[in-house]
């Protein structure tokens, strides 16, 4: 009968998925480029956690071993005292007395002896103490070993992680043609650019002076001609420079260059920096992006961001409203 699809018995006829747009490749690629760069934040946090621990392990182990030495002299002076106590009190106090030239100078020996036992008491007392630091300095390398091996262990999950995402975003992009890969490389640069019309036109901007970058502090145009100094380089994942970037690595050395030193990712620059209004921005502010805060870009002026997109890109200019933002924050 016309309209009636044959199926053989006990199968389920399913309706053909329709073909995927240009459009689901772009949200689908996007999307996990988005997974890998917040992934990217979590190893920055856990490598500079890292860093940290290492630091702080080796100032103990420099403690620990100041305080053996000061450990070992304790104990050379205690056996020294516990030598010169024991040749001068073999002998019962009335024989020294008897032995002595005169009552004054036995007495005198017994006020040293007095003094000297005064001194073992006291040397008891600081090498237990000198023990007691030791004890805490082996419990907190203890504790700082657990911590790092923690860090490290989250380092190479997150690791794992971007390296997955990426390996998928290019297994999709890989399947496109040539034509289809300048389409959505066109799709990616309307987005964007309706994106920025729209913040432009929102109310938060509205007011806020987005011209020029006479409002500049010094650090801040240092920072500025920092970052866009580095216009063309590559993004990758963990980069600090000075041949490659990610996007807060970008941030970090531009400020560095500037003279102040900043957090590391984007989500403890967001966390950490002071947050200031849009009308209030400024060029060399940061603006964070993304309700994670999982990227950032340092503003330039007019209306633009200089930043490290994600792999595959290079840092370049771009809207400063071309990705949803989260707020600024200013470093200096």
């Amino acid at each position: 009968m016309a309209g009636v699809v044959a199926t053989m018995p006990g199968t389920a006829y399913a309706e053909p998925k329709p073909p995927r747009t240009l459009e689901d490749v772009h949200k689908e690629v996007e999307g996990l480029y988005r997974q890998a760069e917040a992934a990217t934040d979590a190893y920055n946090a856990a490598d500079e956690a890292q860093r940290l621990q290492e630091k702080s392990i080796t100032e103990i182990a420099k403690s620990a071993a100041e305080a053996q030495e000061r450990m070992n002299r304790l104990k050379n002076q205690a056996g020294s005292l516990a030598r010169a106590q024991y040749r001068d009190g073999t002998l019962p106090p009335q024989v020294r007395l008897l032995l002595s030239g005169s009552p004054e100078s036995f007495f005198d020996g017994v006020a040293l002896t007095h003094k000297g036992q005064a001194a073992t008491r006291g040397l008891i007392t600081e090498v237990a103490a000198v023990q007691k630091t030791l004890d805490g300095y082996a419990k907190a390398a203890g504790e700082r070993w657990k911590t790092l091996d923690g860090e490290r262990r989250k380092k190479e999950g997150a690791k794992k992680q971007i390296e997955a995402k990426l390996a998928a975003a290019k297994e999709v992009e890989s399947k496109l043609e040539e034509k289809e890969k300048e389409r959505l490389k066109l799709l990616e640069e309307e987005r964007a650019r309706q994106a920025q019309q729209k913040w432009l036109a929102s109310d938060a901007v509205k007011g806020a002076a987005l011209k020029g970058s006479g409002a500049a502090t010094a650090e801040g145009k240092r920072a500025v001609d920092f970052a866009t100094a580095q216009i063309g380089k590559n993004y990758v994942w963990g980069a600090e420079g000075p041949d490659t970037y990610d996007c807060s690595g970008l941030t970090l050395k531009a400020w560095a260059a500037a003279g102040r030193a900043i957090p590391r990712t984007s989500q403890d620059q967001w966390r950490q920096l002071p947050k200031v209004d849009l009308k209030d921005m400024r060029p060399g502010d940061l603006i964070i992006y993304f309700g994670d805060a999982s990227h950032v870009g340092m503003y330039v002026g007019d209306g633009a961001i200089v930043h490290a997109p994600r792999p595959g890109r290079q840092v370049t200019i771009a809207g400063a409203g071309s990705m949803p933002v989260l707020g600024v924050v200013r470093p200096g």
